[in-house]
């Protein structure tokens, strides 16, 4: 019984169906193309405004704190913006 199950888990991946290239449906292409687009360009607007607000509690901490806490906010939209540059090349990596 487990030596059939274990056979059954390991043949399984090979008999499935690969479905190919993904193929948008007519008329989606450019319109999914322009949201993406849209969505990346005020992606990037929100991370530069993050940005430029934690470069000034950076500079305007003063001495009560330490510094660390804004730098850790500057560290997490740097992180956000690499992740958004590299959305769609970590999608296609990861589908296939």
């Amino acid at each position: 019984m487990l030596h059939e199950t274990l056979h059954a888990l390991v043949t399984l991946p090979a008999e499935m169906p690969t479905p190919g290239d993904p193929v948008a449906p007519p008329g989606m292409d450019e319109k999914f193309t322009v949201l993406m687009n849209w969505v990346k360009y005020l992606s990037f607007g929100v991370l530069i405004m993050a940005l430029m607000a934690a470069g000034a509690m950076l500079g305007f901490g003063g001495r009560d704190t330490d510094g660390t806490q804004h730098a850790g906010r500057v560290g997490k939209v740097l992180i956000g913006a690499m992740i958004v540059s590299a959305a769609g090349v970590l999608i296609s990596f990861v589908a296939t």
